[in-house]
Protein backbone atom coordinates (compact mmCIF):
# COMPACT_ATOMS: atom_id res chain seq x y z
CA UNK A 1 0.00 0.00 0.00
CA UNK A 2 1.38 3.36 -0.87
CA UNK A 3 2.37 5.88 1.72
CA UNK A 4 -0.35 8.70 2.12
CA UNK A 5 0.37 12.07 4.14
CA UNK A 6 -0.78 11.72 7.59
CA UNK A 7 -0.41 14.09 10.39
CA UNK A 8 1.62 12.02 12.98
CA UNK A 9 0.42 13.64 15.57
CA UNK A 10 -3.14 14.93 14.91
CA UNK A 11 -4.41 13.98 18.29
CA UNK A 12 -1.69 14.75 20.35
CA UNK A 13 -0.96 18.06 19.10
CA UNK A 14 -4.49 19.29 20.80
CA UNK A 15 -3.57 18.24 23.72
CA UNK A 16 0.59 19.64 23.82
CA UNK A 17 0.75 22.49 21.82
CA UNK A 18 0.45 25.89 22.47
CA UNK A 19 0.52 28.36 24.85
CA UNK A 20 -2.76 27.77 26.12
CA UNK A 21 -1.69 23.78 27.04
CA UNK A 22 1.58 24.66 28.92
CA UNK A 23 -0.37 23.22 32.04
CA UNK A 24 -0.79 19.86 29.74
CA UNK A 25 2.83 19.69 29.68
CA UNK A 26 3.92 20.75 32.87
CA UNK A 27 1.84 17.53 34.12
CA UNK A 28 3.64 15.42 31.69
CA UNK A 29 7.00 16.59 33.21
CA UNK A 30 6.25 15.18 36.36
CA UNK A 31 6.41 11.68 34.88
CA UNK A 32 9.05 11.85 32.42
CA UNK A 33 7.92 14.05 29.44
CA UNK A 34 11.02 16.48 28.06
CA UNK A 35 10.63 19.17 25.15
CA UNK A 36 11.42 16.48 22.32
CA UNK A 37 8.53 13.84 24.02
CA UNK A 38 6.13 16.60 23.56
CA UNK A 39 6.69 16.34 19.49
CA UNK A 40 6.23 12.60 19.24
CA UNK A 41 4.18 10.43 17.79
CA UNK A 42 2.13 9.67 21.17
CA UNK A 43 1.28 5.53 21.72
CA UNK A 44 -0.69 4.71 24.51
CA UNK A 45 0.05 1.01 25.30
CA UNK A 46 -3.16 -0.68 27.11
CA UNK A 47 -2.29 -3.20 29.53
CA UNK A 48 -4.47 -5.69 31.02
CA UNK A 49 -1.67 -6.75 33.51
CA UNK A 50 -2.76 -8.24 36.69
CA UNK A 51 -1.71 -11.30 39.00
CA UNK A 52 -5.09 -12.11 39.51
CA UNK A 53 -4.98 -14.64 36.11
CA UNK A 54 -2.64 -17.19 35.08
CA UNK A 55 -3.48 -15.20 31.38
CA UNK A 56 -2.57 -11.87 32.26
CA UNK A 57 0.26 -12.27 34.95
CA UNK A 58 3.30 -11.45 32.78
CA UNK A 59 1.64 -8.85 30.68
CA UNK A 60 3.49 -6.25 32.49
CA UNK A 61 6.61 -7.81 30.36
CA UNK A 62 4.71 -7.68 27.48
CA UNK A 63 3.72 -3.65 27.96
CA UNK A 64 7.40 -3.17 28.47
CA UNK A 65 8.44 -4.31 25.15
CA UNK A 66 6.09 -2.43 23.64
CA UNK A 67 7.23 0.46 24.95
CA UNK A 68 10.56 -0.18 23.45
CA UNK A 69 9.23 -0.93 20.16
CA UNK A 70 7.53 2.23 20.15
CA UNK A 71 10.63 4.15 21.24
CA UNK A 72 12.77 2.44 18.78
CA UNK A 73 10.50 4.10 16.02
CA UNK A 74 10.69 7.72 17.46
CA UNK A 75 7.19 7.76 19.39
CA UNK A 76 6.68 8.29 22.70
CA UNK A 77 5.15 5.04 25.03
CA UNK A 78 2.44 5.80 27.69
CA UNK A 79 1.28 2.46 29.55
CA UNK A 80 -2.01 2.47 31.25
CA UNK A 81 -4.07 0.04 32.59
CA UNK A 82 -7.33 -1.45 32.25
CA UNK A 83 -8.93 -4.10 34.02
CA UNK A 84 -9.80 -8.17 33.46
CA UNK A 85 -11.72 -10.87 35.62
CA UNK A 86 -10.54 -14.47 35.71
CA UNK A 87 -13.36 -16.82 34.15
CA UNK A 88 -11.76 -19.75 34.95
CA UNK A 89 -11.60 -18.51 39.00
CA UNK A 90 -15.47 -17.41 38.70
CA UNK A 91 -16.92 -20.26 36.34
CA UNK A 92 -19.65 -21.50 38.10
CA UNK A 93 -20.17 -18.93 40.78
CA UNK A 94 -22.53 -15.56 41.02
CA UNK A 95 -18.95 -14.06 40.03
CA UNK A 96 -19.00 -15.41 36.50
CA UNK A 97 -22.07 -12.78 35.76
CA UNK A 98 -19.50 -9.79 35.34
CA UNK A 99 -17.45 -11.47 32.66
CA UNK A 100 -19.17 -10.42 29.69
CA UNK A 101 -19.69 -7.34 31.60
CA UNK A 102 -15.74 -6.87 31.68
CA UNK A 103 -16.12 -7.08 27.80
CA UNK A 104 -17.72 -3.92 28.24
CA UNK A 105 -15.86 -1.90 31.03
CA UNK A 106 -12.64 -2.95 29.09
CA UNK A 107 -13.65 -1.03 25.87
CA UNK A 108 -14.95 1.60 27.59
CA UNK A 109 -12.47 2.44 29.81
CA UNK A 110 -9.80 2.72 26.83
CA UNK A 111 -11.55 4.44 24.62
CA UNK A 112 -12.11 6.87 27.76
CA UNK A 113 -8.06 7.23 28.62
CA UNK A 114 -7.52 7.30 24.75
CA UNK A 115 -10.08 9.92 23.88
CA UNK A 116 -9.09 11.79 26.99
CA UNK A 117 -5.10 11.78 26.64
CA UNK A 118 -5.17 12.63 22.81
CA UNK A 119 -2.87 9.17 21.56
CA UNK A 120 -2.12 9.29 18.18
CA UNK A 121 -1.95 5.67 18.10
CA UNK A 122 -2.26 2.51 20.58
CA UNK A 123 -0.99 -0.89 21.38
CA UNK A 124 -3.59 -3.56 23.42
CA UNK A 125 -2.41 -6.45 24.95
CA UNK A 126 -4.97 -8.48 26.09
CA UNK A 127 -5.00 -12.19 27.85
CA UNK A 128 -8.34 -13.55 29.25
CA UNK A 129 -10.76 -14.68 27.18
CA UNK A 130 -13.12 -10.97 27.77
CA UNK A 131 -9.79 -8.56 27.18
CA UNK A 132 -9.73 -9.83 23.33
CA UNK A 133 -12.55 -8.56 21.96
CA UNK A 134 -13.10 -5.46 24.75
CA UNK A 135 -9.62 -4.35 23.23
CA UNK A 136 -10.75 -4.41 19.52
CA UNK A 137 -14.13 -2.70 20.24
CA UNK A 138 -11.90 0.41 21.62
CA UNK A 139 -10.07 0.37 18.97
CA UNK A 140 -12.65 -0.06 16.20
CA UNK A 141 -14.47 2.64 18.05
CA UNK A 142 -11.41 5.07 17.97
CA UNK A 143 -10.59 4.59 15.08
CA UNK A 144 -6.94 5.45 15.81
CA UNK A 145 -3.87 3.26 14.15
CA UNK A 146 -3.64 0.73 16.41
CA UNK A 147 -2.28 -3.09 16.60
CA UNK A 148 -3.60 -5.95 18.94
CA UNK A 149 -0.99 -8.13 20.74
CA UNK A 150 -2.48 -11.38 22.35
CA UNK A 151 -0.61 -12.53 25.70
CA UNK A 152 -0.28 -15.50 24.47
CA UNK A 153 -1.15 -19.27 25.43
CA UNK A 154 -0.22 -21.52 28.46
CA UNK A 155 1.74 -24.75 28.29
CA UNK A 156 0.04 -27.91 28.80
CA UNK A 157 0.20 -29.25 32.43
CA UNK A 158 1.02 -33.07 33.38
CA UNK A 159 -0.13 -35.38 31.28
CA UNK A 160 -1.38 -32.47 29.07
CA UNK A 161 -3.56 -31.39 31.27
CA UNK A 162 -5.18 -27.69 30.89
CA UNK A 163 -8.15 -25.88 32.93
CA UNK A 164 -11.03 -28.17 31.35
CA UNK A 165 -8.77 -31.73 32.65
CA UNK A 166 -9.85 -29.79 36.17
CA UNK A 167 -13.54 -29.25 35.46
CA UNK A 168 -14.33 -32.60 33.92
CA UNK A 169 -12.46 -34.32 36.61
CA UNK A 170 -15.25 -32.72 38.60
CA UNK A 171 -17.84 -34.36 36.60
CA UNK A 172 -15.68 -37.83 37.09
CA UNK A 173 -15.36 -37.32 40.68
CA UNK A 174 -18.54 -37.08 41.25
CA UNK A 175 -19.37 -40.69 39.44
CA UNK A 176 -16.10 -42.02 41.59
CA UNK A 177 -14.65 -42.77 38.41
CA UNK A 178 -11.15 -40.66 40.51
CA UNK A 179 -10.84 -40.83 44.22
CA UNK A 180 -9.91 -37.30 46.09
CA UNK A 181 -6.50 -38.24 45.87
CA UNK A 182 -6.51 -38.16 42.17
CA UNK A 183 -8.70 -34.57 42.07
CA UNK A 184 -6.38 -33.12 44.06
CA UNK A 185 -2.81 -34.01 41.24
CA UNK A 186 -5.26 -32.90 38.77
CA UNK A 187 -5.69 -29.70 40.24
CA UNK A 188 -2.19 -29.47 41.13
CA UNK A 189 -0.60 -29.88 38.22
CA UNK A 190 -3.12 -28.42 35.57
CA UNK A 191 -1.84 -25.26 34.99
CA UNK A 192 1.85 -24.97 35.57
CA UNK A 193 2.41 -21.29 34.63
CA UNK A 194 1.73 -17.65 32.52
CA UNK A 195 -0.70 -17.61 29.34
CA UNK A 196 -4.33 -17.99 28.75
CA UNK A 197 -6.02 -21.33 28.56
CA UNK A 198 -4.27 -23.79 25.91
CA UNK A 199 -6.94 -25.58 24.07
CA UNK A 200 -8.62 -23.83 20.89
CA UNK A 201 -10.82 -21.96 23.99
CA UNK A 202 -12.39 -18.36 23.63
CA UNK A 203 -8.94 -16.87 24.21
CA UNK A 204 -6.96 -18.71 21.41
CA UNK A 205 -10.21 -18.46 19.48
CA UNK A 206 -10.04 -14.87 19.24
CA UNK A 207 -6.61 -14.53 19.37
CA UNK A 208 -6.77 -16.37 15.92
CA UNK A 209 -9.77 -14.39 14.91
CA UNK A 210 -8.09 -11.34 15.36
CA UNK A 211 -5.01 -12.25 13.37
CA UNK A 212 -7.90 -13.08 10.94
CA UNK A 213 -8.90 -9.81 11.09
CA UNK A 214 -5.40 -8.52 10.22
CA UNK A 215 -5.43 -6.17 13.16
CA UNK A 216 -2.24 -8.16 14.70
CA UNK A 217 1.05 -8.89 13.51
CA UNK A 218 1.75 -12.09 11.34
CA UNK A 219 1.59 -15.47 14.23
CA UNK A 220 0.44 -13.25 17.14
CA UNK A 221 -2.38 -15.84 17.76
CA UNK A 222 0.02 -18.77 17.84
CA UNK A 223 3.12 -17.65 20.28
CA UNK A 224 3.51 -19.18 23.76
CA UNK A 225 3.14 -16.62 26.83
CA UNK A 226 6.63 -16.97 27.75
CA UNK A 227 8.63 -16.96 24.94
CA UNK A 228 11.17 -15.07 23.55
CA UNK A 229 8.83 -14.77 20.27
CA UNK A 230 5.97 -13.20 22.68
CA UNK A 231 8.07 -10.70 23.41
CA UNK A 232 9.08 -10.16 20.11
CA UNK A 233 5.65 -9.80 18.83
CA UNK A 234 4.89 -7.33 21.34
CA UNK A 235 8.15 -5.14 20.57
CA UNK A 236 7.44 -5.26 16.60
CA UNK A 237 3.84 -4.50 17.94
CA UNK A 238 5.28 -0.61 19.39
CA UNK A 239 7.04 -0.16 16.18
CA UNK A 240 3.98 -1.09 13.62
CA UNK A 241 2.25 1.54 15.47
CA UNK A 242 4.08 4.10 14.41
CA UNK A 243 4.46 3.46 10.84
CA UNK A 244 0.62 2.75 11.01
CA UNK A 245 0.16 6.49 12.25
CA UNK A 246 3.11 7.63 9.52
CA UNK A 247 0.92 5.48 6.78
CA UNK A 248 -2.40 7.37 8.20
CA UNK A 249 -3.77 3.39 7.85
CA UNK A 250 -6.28 3.30 10.55
CA UNK A 251 -8.50 0.25 11.75
CA UNK A 252 -11.51 1.39 9.73
CA UNK A 253 -9.01 0.75 6.60
CA UNK A 254 -8.68 -2.86 7.88
CA UNK A 255 -12.06 -3.81 9.81
CA UNK A 256 -14.00 -4.75 6.42
CA UNK A 257 -16.51 -7.04 5.91
CA UNK A 258 -14.13 -9.35 4.00
CA UNK A 259 -11.90 -9.20 7.00
CA UNK A 260 -14.93 -10.21 9.56
CA UNK A 261 -15.38 -12.96 6.47
CA UNK A 262 -12.24 -14.15 6.97
CA UNK A 263 -12.66 -14.32 11.04
CA UNK A 264 -15.21 -16.67 10.52
CA UNK A 265 -13.17 -18.79 7.71
CA UNK A 266 -10.01 -19.31 10.17
CA UNK A 267 -12.62 -19.81 13.71
CA UNK A 268 -14.50 -22.70 12.00
CA UNK A 269 -11.61 -24.38 10.65
CA UNK A 270 -10.23 -24.22 14.02
CA UNK A 271 -13.15 -25.81 15.56
CA UNK A 272 -13.32 -22.07 17.60
CA UNK A 273 -15.33 -21.14 20.44
CA UNK A 274 -18.57 -20.41 20.17
CA UNK A 275 -18.41 -16.99 21.97
CA UNK A 276 -16.37 -15.96 18.77
CA UNK A 277 -20.06 -15.29 17.30
CA UNK A 278 -21.18 -13.13 20.07
CA UNK A 279 -17.44 -11.44 19.65
CA UNK A 280 -17.35 -11.05 16.28
CA UNK A 281 -20.79 -9.56 16.06
CA UNK A 282 -19.78 -7.16 18.61
CA UNK A 283 -16.84 -5.57 17.17
CA UNK A 284 -18.10 -5.22 13.91
CA UNK A 285 -20.70 -3.02 15.66
CA UNK A 286 -18.33 -1.19 17.08
CA UNK A 287 -16.79 -0.83 13.41
CA UNK A 288 -19.99 0.13 11.85
CA UNK A 289 -20.03 -3.30 9.88
CA UNK A 290 -23.21 -5.24 8.90
CA UNK A 291 -22.91 -8.37 10.67
CA UNK A 292 -25.29 -11.08 11.10
CA UNK A 293 -25.83 -14.54 12.77
CA UNK A 294 -27.18 -15.62 9.25
CA UNK A 295 -23.13 -15.21 7.98
CA UNK A 296 -21.72 -17.45 10.29
CA UNK A 297 -24.39 -20.38 8.39
CA UNK A 298 -23.49 -18.85 4.98
CA UNK A 299 -19.67 -18.99 5.63
CA UNK A 300 -20.07 -22.15 7.70
CA UNK A 301 -21.75 -24.63 4.85
CA UNK A 302 -18.71 -24.23 2.54
CA UNK A 303 -15.53 -24.26 5.15
CA UNK A 304 -14.70 -27.39 6.64
CA UNK A 305 -13.20 -28.02 10.02
CA UNK A 306 -9.69 -29.22 9.53
CA UNK A 307 -7.88 -28.40 13.52
CA UNK A 308 -7.75 -31.29 15.59
CA UNK A 309 -7.71 -28.87 18.87
CA UNK A 310 -9.04 -29.24 22.14
CA UNK A 311 -11.92 -29.15 23.65
CA UNK A 312 -13.33 -31.81 21.02
CA UNK A 313 -10.12 -32.55 19.27
CA UNK A 314 -6.60 -34.03 20.83
CA UNK A 315 -4.07 -31.59 20.83
CA UNK A 316 -3.44 -28.02 22.42
CA UNK A 317 -2.22 -24.79 21.31
CA UNK A 318 1.65 -25.37 21.98
CA UNK A 319 1.45 -28.36 19.59
CA UNK A 320 -0.30 -26.24 16.95
CA UNK A 321 2.60 -23.56 17.09
CA UNK A 322 4.50 -26.55 17.18
CA UNK A 323 4.46 -26.83 13.43
CA UNK A 324 3.80 -23.56 12.65
CA UNK A 325 0.61 -21.96 14.11
CA UNK A 326 -2.17 -20.65 12.61
CA UNK A 327 -0.70 -19.34 9.22
CA UNK A 328 0.03 -22.50 6.57
CA UNK A 329 -4.04 -23.25 7.83
CA UNK A 330 -4.64 -19.59 6.44
CA UNK A 331 -2.26 -20.22 3.27
CA UNK A 332 -4.28 -23.47 2.24
CA UNK A 333 -7.74 -21.35 2.93
CA UNK A 334 -6.07 -18.52 0.73
CA UNK A 335 -5.61 -21.19 -2.00
CA UNK A 336 -8.64 -22.92 -1.88
CA UNK A 337 -10.39 -19.49 -2.34
CA UNK A 338 -11.84 -19.35 1.10
CA UNK A 339 -10.09 -16.35 2.17
CA UNK A 340 -10.08 -12.50 0.79
CA UNK A 341 -6.26 -12.05 0.29
CA UNK A 342 -6.53 -8.44 -0.30
CA UNK A 343 -7.71 -7.35 2.80
CA UNK A 344 -5.46 -4.93 4.51
CA UNK A 345 -3.17 -5.59 7.87
CA UNK A 346 -1.90 -3.88 10.66
CA UNK A 347 2.15 -4.63 8.91
CA UNK A 348 0.89 -2.53 5.78
CA UNK A 349 0.72 -5.29 3.21
CA UNK A 350 -2.52 -7.29 2.28
CA UNK A 351 -2.96 -10.82 3.81
CA UNK A 352 -1.98 -12.12 0.55
CA UNK A 353 1.98 -10.69 1.18
CA UNK A 354 1.88 -11.65 4.28
CA UNK A 355 1.33 -15.52 3.99
CA UNK A 356 3.63 -15.42 0.64
CA UNK A 357 6.61 -16.99 2.60
CA UNK A 358 4.52 -19.19 4.19
CA UNK A 359 5.71 -22.86 4.28
CA UNK A 360 3.40 -25.96 4.27
CA UNK A 361 2.95 -28.13 7.46
CA UNK A 362 5.42 -30.28 7.97
CA UNK A 363 4.83 -33.64 6.64
CA UNK A 364 2.92 -36.57 8.98
CA UNK A 365 1.44 -34.02 11.28
CA UNK A 366 -1.81 -35.19 12.51
CA UNK A 367 -3.01 -31.74 14.30
CA UNK A 368 -4.36 -29.99 10.78
CA UNK A 369 -6.26 -31.73 8.14
CA UNK A 370 -5.90 -31.44 4.74
CA UNK A 371 -8.89 -29.95 2.78
CA UNK A 372 -9.72 -32.77 0.98
CA UNK A 373 -10.15 -34.93 4.21
CA UNK A 374 -11.68 -32.64 7.58
CA UNK A 375 -12.51 -33.41 10.24
CA UNK A 376 -16.81 -32.24 9.58
CA UNK A 377 -17.15 -31.05 5.82
CA UNK A 378 -18.90 -27.62 7.11
CA UNK A 379 -18.75 -25.50 10.20
CA UNK A 380 -19.30 -26.90 14.01
CA UNK A 381 -20.91 -23.56 14.66
CA UNK A 382 -24.53 -23.89 13.93
CA UNK A 383 -27.36 -20.99 14.02
CA UNK A 384 -30.41 -22.72 15.44
CA UNK A 385 -34.00 -21.32 14.72
CA UNK A 386 -37.32 -22.66 15.81
CA UNK A 387 -40.45 -21.86 18.14
CA UNK A 388 -37.64 -22.00 20.65
CA UNK A 389 -35.04 -19.62 19.27
CA UNK A 390 -37.57 -17.00 17.06
CA UNK A 391 -34.19 -14.55 16.97
CA UNK A 392 -31.97 -18.17 16.73
CA UNK A 393 -29.73 -19.63 18.87
CA UNK A 394 -25.33 -20.69 18.63
CA UNK A 395 -24.83 -24.40 19.20
CA UNK A 396 -21.38 -26.17 18.98
CA UNK A 397 -21.64 -29.67 17.06
CA UNK A 398 -18.49 -31.43 16.22
CA UNK A 399 -20.12 -34.51 14.83
CA UNK A 400 -18.51 -36.98 17.36
CA UNK A 401 -21.70 -37.02 19.78
CA UNK A 402 -24.16 -36.98 16.78
CA UNK A 403 -26.05 -34.53 14.64
CA UNK A 404 -29.42 -34.41 16.49
CA UNK A 405 -31.17 -35.34 19.69
CA UNK A 406 -34.04 -35.50 21.14
CA UNK A 407 -35.89 -36.15 24.78
CA UNK A 408 -37.82 -34.69 27.87
CA UNK A 409 -36.92 -30.61 29.44
CA UNK A 410 -35.59 -30.66 32.88
CA UNK A 411 -35.81 -27.17 33.85
CA UNK A 412 -33.42 -25.09 36.26
CA UNK A 413 -34.08 -21.47 36.67
CA UNK A 414 -30.28 -21.29 36.93
CA UNK A 415 -27.14 -22.68 36.45
CA UNK A 416 -25.99 -23.85 40.07
CA UNK A 417 -28.96 -25.73 40.81
CA UNK A 418 -28.25 -27.68 37.21
CA UNK A 419 -24.36 -28.33 38.36
CA UNK A 420 -26.06 -29.92 41.43
CA UNK A 421 -28.65 -32.44 39.60
CA UNK A 422 -25.81 -33.12 37.35
CA UNK A 423 -23.07 -34.10 40.20
CA UNK A 424 -25.92 -35.93 42.41
CA UNK A 425 -27.12 -38.11 39.89
CA UNK A 426 -30.77 -36.56 39.08
CA UNK A 427 -30.01 -35.57 35.93
CA UNK A 428 -29.74 -38.99 33.30
CA UNK A 429 -29.60 -40.23 29.94
CA UNK A 430 -32.31 -38.63 27.60
CA UNK A 431 -32.42 -35.45 29.86
CA UNK A 432 -32.31 -31.88 27.79
CA UNK A 433 -31.43 -29.55 30.41
CA UNK A 434 -33.07 -26.37 30.50
CA UNK A 435 -30.76 -23.38 32.16
CA UNK A 436 -32.84 -20.13 31.86
CA UNK A 437 -32.84 -16.82 33.09
CA UNK A 438 -29.11 -16.43 32.49
CA UNK A 439 -29.00 -14.43 28.91
CA UNK A 440 -27.30 -10.83 28.92
CA UNK A 441 -30.15 -9.12 30.71
CA UNK A 442 -31.90 -12.04 32.95
CA UNK A 443 -28.52 -12.98 34.45
CA UNK A 444 -27.60 -10.23 33.94
CA UNK A 445 -23.94 -10.59 31.90
CA UNK A 446 -24.55 -14.33 30.44
CA UNK A 447 -22.89 -17.00 32.38
CA UNK A 448 -20.76 -19.48 30.70
CA UNK A 449 -21.92 -22.92 31.44
CA UNK A 450 -18.39 -24.54 31.85
CA UNK A 451 -19.39 -26.53 35.22
CA UNK A 452 -22.79 -28.47 34.25
CA UNK A 453 -21.27 -29.02 30.62
CA UNK A 454 -17.53 -30.22 32.01
CA UNK A 455 -19.26 -32.23 34.76
CA UNK A 456 -21.64 -33.60 31.91
CA UNK A 457 -18.76 -35.13 30.20
CA UNK A 458 -17.13 -36.35 33.32
CA UNK A 459 -20.00 -37.90 34.03
CA UNK A 460 -20.27 -39.73 30.82
CA UNK A 461 -22.99 -38.68 29.41
CA UNK A 462 -21.83 -36.47 26.95
CA UNK A 463 -23.90 -38.11 23.91
CA UNK A 464 -27.02 -38.92 25.64
CA UNK A 465 -27.47 -35.73 27.59
CA UNK A 466 -28.06 -31.97 26.16
CA UNK A 467 -28.06 -28.57 27.68
CA UNK A 468 -30.06 -25.70 26.10
CA UNK A 469 -29.46 -22.15 27.38
CA UNK A 470 -29.84 -18.49 27.13
CA UNK A 471 -26.50 -18.35 29.04
CA UNK A 472 -22.88 -18.71 27.04
CA UNK A 473 -20.45 -21.97 27.08
CA UNK A 474 -16.58 -21.82 27.52
CA UNK A 475 -14.86 -22.44 24.53
CA UNK A 476 -13.94 -25.25 26.55
CA UNK A 477 -17.70 -27.07 26.45
CA UNK A 478 -18.30 -29.95 24.18
CA UNK A 479 -21.02 -31.72 23.29
CA UNK A 480 -24.85 -30.88 23.16
CA UNK A 481 -24.59 -27.71 23.95
CA UNK A 482 -26.63 -24.72 22.44
CA UNK A 483 -26.61 -21.20 23.72
CA UNK A 484 -27.18 -17.79 23.25
CA UNK A 485 -30.89 -18.68 22.95
CA UNK A 486 -32.46 -15.45 21.67
CA UNK A 487 -34.99 -13.95 23.09
CA UNK A 488 -33.98 -14.69 26.41
CA UNK A 489 -35.95 -16.20 28.92
CA UNK A 490 -36.10 -12.65 30.93
CA UNK A 491 -37.21 -11.04 27.90
CA UNK A 492 -40.45 -13.07 27.37
CA UNK A 493 -38.85 -16.00 25.35
CA UNK A 494 -40.37 -19.30 24.74
CA UNK A 495 -37.69 -20.62 27.17
CA UNK A 496 -39.26 -19.19 30.11
CA UNK A 497 -42.39 -21.30 29.24
CA UNK A 498 -40.87 -24.43 29.14
CA UNK A 499 -42.20 -27.42 31.17
CA UNK A 500 -40.30 -30.18 33.31
CA UNK A 501 -41.12 -33.03 30.56
CA UNK A 502 -41.55 -31.18 27.43
CA UNK A 503 -40.15 -32.81 24.50
CA UNK A 504 -37.58 -30.67 22.83
CA UNK A 505 -35.38 -31.43 19.51
CA UNK A 506 -32.17 -30.47 18.36
CA UNK A 507 -31.34 -30.69 14.56
CA UNK A 508 -28.25 -29.33 13.74
CA UNK A 509 -28.90 -30.65 10.01
CA UNK A 510 -32.20 -28.95 9.57
CA UNK A 511 -30.47 -26.00 11.94
CA UNK A 512 -33.24 -26.11 14.21
CA UNK A 513 -34.46 -26.01 17.73
CA UNK A 514 -37.97 -27.22 18.44
CA UNK A 515 -39.83 -27.42 21.36
CA UNK A 516 -42.90 -29.71 20.78
CA UNK A 517 -46.04 -27.78 22.14
CA UNK A 518 -48.44 -26.89 20.63
CA UNK A 519 -49.04 -23.03 20.05
CA UNK A 520 -52.22 -23.02 21.90
CA UNK A 521 -50.73 -24.24 25.24
CA UNK A 522 -47.80 -21.94 24.97
CA UNK A 523 -50.46 -19.41 24.53
CA UNK A 524 -51.75 -20.35 27.66
CA UNK A 525 -48.49 -20.50 29.36
CA UNK A 526 -47.26 -17.60 28.59
CA UNK A 527 -50.55 -15.65 29.62
CA UNK A 528 -49.53 -17.39 33.02
CA UNK A 529 -45.87 -16.50 32.84
CA UNK A 530 -44.53 -13.22 35.01
CA UNK A 531 -41.08 -11.80 34.40
CA UNK A 532 -38.38 -12.35 37.93
CA UNK A 533 -37.28 -9.72 39.76
CA UNK A 534 -33.87 -8.29 38.33
CA UNK A 535 -31.12 -9.92 39.84
CA UNK A 536 -29.46 -6.54 40.60
CA UNK A 537 -31.33 -2.97 41.08
CA UNK A 538 -28.16 -0.67 40.93
CA UNK A 539 -24.64 -0.67 40.32
CA UNK A 540 -22.82 -2.37 36.80
CA UNK A 541 -24.78 -5.10 36.73
CA UNK A 542 -28.09 -3.36 36.80
CA UNK A 543 -26.84 -0.73 34.33
CA UNK A 544 -25.79 -3.57 31.95
CA UNK A 545 -29.10 -5.04 32.20
CA UNK A 546 -30.64 -1.87 31.38
CA UNK A 547 -28.65 -1.45 28.33
CA UNK A 548 -27.89 -4.56 26.86
CA UNK A 549 -28.88 -5.95 23.32
CA UNK A 550 -29.62 -9.92 22.81
CA UNK A 551 -27.54 -12.19 22.13
CA UNK A 552 -28.10 -12.63 18.38
CA UNK A 553 -26.88 -9.10 17.99
CA UNK A 554 -23.22 -9.59 20.40
CA UNK A 555 -24.62 -8.41 24.00
CA UNK A 556 -23.54 -4.31 23.10
CA UNK A 557 -24.55 -1.99 25.39
CA UNK A 558 -25.22 0.77 22.76
CA UNK A 559 -27.06 -0.58 20.14
CA UNK A 560 -30.37 1.56 19.66
CA UNK A 561 -29.61 4.74 22.25
CA UNK A 562 -32.38 7.19 21.80
CA UNK A 563 -29.88 10.21 21.85
CA UNK A 564 -32.00 13.86 22.06
CA UNK A 565 -31.36 15.12 18.35
CA UNK A 566 -32.19 12.24 16.69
Amino acid sequence: MAKRKADPRAYSSVVFDGVKQTPSRAMLRAVGFDDRDFRRTQVGIASTWSTLTPCNMHIDKLADAAVRGVQGAGGRPTVFGTITVSDGISMGTPGMRYSLVSREVIADSIETVVGAQGFDGLVAIGGCDKNMPGCMMAIARLNRPAVFVYGGTIRPGAERRDIVSVFEAVGAHARGAITDRQLRDVERTAIPGPGSCGGMYTANTMASAIEALGMSLANSSAQEAVSRTKRLDAEHAGKAVVELVRKGIKPSDILTREAFENAIVVTIALAGSTNAVLHLLAIAHAAGIKLELDDFTRIGAKVPVLADLRPSGKYSMSELIRIGGIQPLMKTLLGAGLLHGDCLTVTGKTLAQNLKRVKPYPAGQSIVRPLADPIKPESHLVVLYGNLAPEGAVAKISGKEGLAFEGRARVFDGEEATLQAILDGTVVAGDVLIVRYEGPRGGPGMREMLSPTAAIMGKGLGDKVALITDGRFSGGSHGFVVGHVSPEAAAGGPLALVRDGDRIGIDATQRALTLYVSDAELARRRKAWTPPAPYATQGVLAHYAALVSSASLGAVTDRGLKLSGQ
